[in-house]
């Protein structure tokens, strides 16, 4: 067997199951098979292994699920692929084969199934690699930073629970003006180069990894800078997206044999850790602009997600949207929730009405962190609370945000009832970083590290 040529990527991890990418190659149209084998850490003896059938319409990858598993427990596996020799093989067939695996050994830990937990989790966003003519531009500098999040997941306590990319996490558009990728070919070569670099590799092998999209998967700042021949490069930058980012999220539901069930009915998705649960938006793909109807999300989303605030019983609510929540830029934030006010007052109103407590907006975006507290001057029980982390990785052609870009001397909104308004809680942080987030049973601690994995700013968001 060969070592995947990208992956394997842990995706979404609960008490009892692992779903894990991984990539092969063509083979001069031979069959070919990638597959798993597991154990618990401390076992001497391998399972036969979970075996699927690569396909070039999926660019020779999947999705294989680990089953049965126990809570929170330490998982060794090791991870490859083959072409058999014998055409009429299949991925049942092929377990039984004496396999010589790649030498390789994962590791992955199952959630705890205990409610109060603490738990902590990695954010970042805005990851920069730029290609030229098909080939990675000094690609250790977009690299760096994730050799420091592995040396803090080393010794993290509590462990880290999962790793959140919440946007731009491959920039599509690296080249927009000069020569912007289009075809389908070129933008999968763009994720495989982005994800297979050593120090994410290792990362999200062993990290539980959840992804949100942001516009450059697609092209910048869409779908307002879309035009008509933009329909083809949509195609194409969505299906790479369904691939690498949303084929090992829970935005896929299992079928009634634990595999992967397709076709994908949307992008955002929910997952609960404990008493922590996340709702992580598709802030991107489902906008209206049109000037009657604007909304950032669509019907159904929105529903869903007010539904969630409201009914949910979890103790800690994170909504992750790519774009800011809050606090409004005063130039270019027309591409954020500012230009979508009447859709974010309603989601606002909803929690202050109800009065839902411990609801945190995750987000990245803007090339600069920080986080913000949101209070209502009628309404001493209202409280939302933002933690923004982004770059991973900047571009040398873009800026970094500083305190003077944000709207922070006027109220987020009026309204008849009283002013939403908001104050920051931390610095500006205008430099590459990532957010190491600690959820503890009265409150969330927000680290957040420079590219060497030096402290920078840390500050704490007291629980209701």
């Amino acid at each position: 067997m060969l070592k995947p040529t990208v992956g394997p990527i842990v995706g979404h991890t609960t008490t009892e199951h692992a779903r894990i990418f991984l990539r092969g190659a063509w083979q001069n149209n031979q069959r070919v098979f990638a597959g798993i084998r597991y154990r618990r850490a401390g076992d001497e003896y391998w399972n036969k292994g979970v075996f699927t059938e690569l396909t070039a319409s999926r660019d020779m990858s999947d999705v294989i699920v680990l089953r049965e598993l126990i809570a929170d427990t330490e998982y060794e596996y090791q991870a490859g692929w083959l072409s058999p020799m014998n055409p009429v093989h299949n991925a049942d067939t092929v377990q039984e084969l004496a396999l010589q695996w790649p030498r390789d050994i994962y590791r992955l830990r199952t959630q705890s199934a205990k409610a109060t937990a603490p738990r902590a989790y990695v954010v970042g966003s805005c990851r920069y690699l730029r290609m030229t003519a098909g080939r990675p531009s000094a690609p250790h500098l977009g690299d760096r930073i994730f050799a420091s999040i592995n040396h803090l997941v080393q010794r993290a306590t509590p462990p880290v629970s999962a790793l959140l990319m919440t946007g731009d996490q491959v920039y599509v558009d690296d080249l927009n003006f000069i020569a912007p990728d289009r075809e389908y070919k070129d933008i999968l070569a763009k994720y495989r180069t982005a994800f297979s670099q050593p120090h994410i590799s290792k990362l999200m092998s062993a990290v539980p990894t959840y992804m949100m999209l942001d516009d450059h998967e697609i092209e910048d700042n869409w779908p307002a800078n879309k035009n008509n021949a933009d329909e083809f490069l949509y195609k194409n930058a969505m299906s790479a997206y369904e691939l690498y980012q949303a084929s090992h999220s829970p935005a896929h539901e299992l079928d009634r044999h634990a595999k992967i069930s397709y076709p994908l009915k949307r992008y955002w998705y929910q997952f609960t850790q404990g008493d922590i649960e996340w709702f992580v938006t598709d802030s991107r793909t489902r906008r209206n602009l049109s000037a009657t109807e604007r909304r950032i999300l669509d019907v159904e989303q929105e529903h869903a997600l007010c539904q969630w605030l409201i009914h949910s019983p979890a103790r800690v609510k994170f909504v992750v949207t790519s774009v800011m929540f809050y606090p409004d830029r005063k130039r270019l934030g027309d591409d954020a929730w500012k230009a979508f006010p009447e859709q974010r007052l309603r989601l606002l109103e909803t929690i202050r009405t109800h009065g839902i407590k411990n609801v945190v907006f995750i987000s990245g975006d803007v090339h600069g962190s920080l986080t913000s507290r949101l209070t209502h001057s009628e309404n001493p029980d209202f409280e939302v609370h933002t933690i923004v982390s982004s770059p991973l990785c900047n571009s040398k052609l873009l800026p970094y945000a500083k305190a003077s870009t944000f709207i922070l001397d006027q109220p987020l909104a009026r309204t008849a009832a009283g002013d939403y308004r908001h104050e920051l809680t931390s610095t500006v942080i205008s430099q590459d970083n990532f957010a190491h987030m600690i959820v503890n049973a009265d409150q969330i601690d927000v680290n957040y590290h420079d590219r060497d994995g030096k402290l920078l700013e840390s500050t704490s968001i007291q629980l209701r």
